[in-house]
């Protein structure tokens, strides 16, 4: 039996201290309105880092995928604070994609509008329906001050949207109104909408053939270059170096697996308690689901421990085939990473609608790993996404089992109840100012901690089922 390499309950402090801070988230009026606070000074624009193929086949940039970016073109001759109220593009002679998203250079600033696409089918040719783009996504994201949020990388940006395989692409943006006061009179107005808008197309890439046996693939290290062996090397006490996913374990075994660990830390002689953890789950590791570990930065950076989980909705839409899901997280990594500009995918780990679980943000799944999941609250927590748009559409019972499943595994490995409440202190936020230590469900939505619609109000509705079955699950 395999050791977890980490510390549970109260040892956990002390352990994760040395590494808390890591290693190397209509048509408009030309009005003369208030000039904004200064805003960030603008990024580059992401590079387009289009898929080539070579004569004997595909190279392996377009297994790894690609990201083209695009800059959004007036729509309209009316302007408000220099940017055109309606900014669009159409093409048809695109690289194949996807995902796709809109960006803009200034993180700080949300874009108060409408974000609408419709694709091109590569499969049939035909054209879909124009499709609402998710715009408050700035909930997100590396806590305020990080290194990751104050790396002059980091962009605004829509959620990522999933279409399937497409080559044509037109975008609109069209900006709210809003009341406002001119030479004394209240009048109607185009809001401005944030400068340098880009459109996001991601090829998230084909998966590479199946590697091999586990144990020709510890052999050889699976064929895998540096970043991909540290990516998993940090799970060997769980799965063999380069395997695809980390099995399940019955309750009794992993009971047994954490006492052990537990006697390893403690003074000889030392009485344990009977802890209150789920069977661990099978998860589909990064190897599994094909992660480019090129893309991200080196290195994995860790908080103390793990208090609380955080359910969020990826809010990419309900399009997709389980057997896609994989496809859809390399397209959403690629996205938070090469478009938007964070360390690595954001969540810790990701849920598919038939209730499969995989591997998020890199450093270990049973570890403190810092994502940039819910702004303000990425310390000491994990975040957890289920693949869909939840607003309106109930999650699959599968998700929810996954979510309690998982929450009862990893929170018990820290010693967490997942039907309590615990205190985590806000990095900064919209509805909590930095410092506050705010009392929280163990299990809480995204809402939570910060004012948005995430996870979406027929996910958030599933929260105190899934607490309750992860609780059960722990035998509490």
């Amino acid at each position: 039996m395999r050791g977890f390499g980490f510390l549970t309950s109260s040892f956990a402090a002390s352990s994760f201290a040395a590494s808390s801070v890591g290693v190397t988230c209509a048509a408009a009026l030309a009005l003369p309105l208030a000039l904004p606070a200064a805003a960030a000074p603008p990024r580059p624009a992401p590079t387009a880092d289009r898929a080539t193929t070579t004569a004997g086949g595909t190279a392996q940039g377009a297994l790894a995928g690609s990201t083209q970016s695009l800059p959004l073109v007036p729509l309209t001759r009316s302007h408000v604070l220099g940017t055109a109220a309606e900014q669009g593009l159409y093409r048809k002679d695109v690289h194949h994609f996807s995902l796709v998203g809109v960006i803009w250079d200034n993180p700080g600033i949300e874009l108060h509008g409408r974000v609408q696409v419709r694709t091109r089918s590569a499969a049939t040719g035909t054209w879909s329906g124009w499709q609402d783009v998710e715009t408050h996504n700035a909930d997100h994201g590396a806590d305020p001050g990080t290194e990751e949020s104050t790396s002059g990388r980091v962009r605004g940006a829509t959620a990522p949207l999933w279409v399937g395989d497409s080559d044509g692409v037109d975008v609109r943006v069209r900006a709210d109104t809003e009341q406002i006061t001119v030479d004394g009179r209240t009048v109607t107005a185009p809001a401005a909408l944030p400068t340098g808008l880009r459109l996001e197309l991601v090829d998230p890439g084909a998966e590479p053939p199946p590697a091999g046996s586990p144990a020709d693939a510890a052999r050889n290290n699976a064929g895998l270059d540096e970043a991909a062996i540290a990516a998993s090397a940090v799970n060997t006490d769980l799965a063999p170096l380069g395997a695809a996913e980390i099995q399940t374990l019955t309750k009794k075994e992993t009971e047994r697996e954490l006492l052990t660990l537990r006697a390893a830390e403690q003074p000889a002689g030392a009485r344990q308690s009977k802890p209150y953890i789920g069977p661990r789950p099978r998860i589909v590791t990064r190897h599994g689901w094909a992660a480019d570990e090129k893309l991200r930065e080196r290195g994995f950076v860790y908080t103390n421990t793990v208090k609380a989980a955080f359910v969020h909705h990826t809010a990419s839409g309900n399009k997709y085939t389980c057997s896609q899901a994989p496809s859809v997280i390399r397209g959403i990594y690629r996205y938070h990473v090469k478009s938007m500009g964070w360390r690595d995918i954001g969540y810790n780990f990701l849920v598919d609608k038939c209730g499969n679980i995989y591997e998020g943000r890199a450093g270990g799944v049973t570890k403190a790993v810092m994502g940039a999941h819910t702004l303000g609250f990425n310390s000491n927590s994990m975040g957890i996404a289920v693949i869909g748009t939840f607003n309106s559409s109930k999650p699959p019972a599968a998700s929810v089992t996954a979510i309690a499943k998982l929450t009862a595994w990893k929170l018990g490995l820290f010693g967490a109840n997942p039907k309590g409440k615990t205190y985590l202190k806000s990095g900064g936020g919209n509805l909590y100012p930095k410092g506050k230590n705010v009392r929280l469900n163990v299990i809480s939505g995204h809402r939570d901690g910060y004012a948005t619609d995430c996870p979406g109000k027929k996910l958030y509705s599933k929260l105190g089922s899934a607490r309750s079955t992860a609780a059960r699950y722990q035998g509490r």
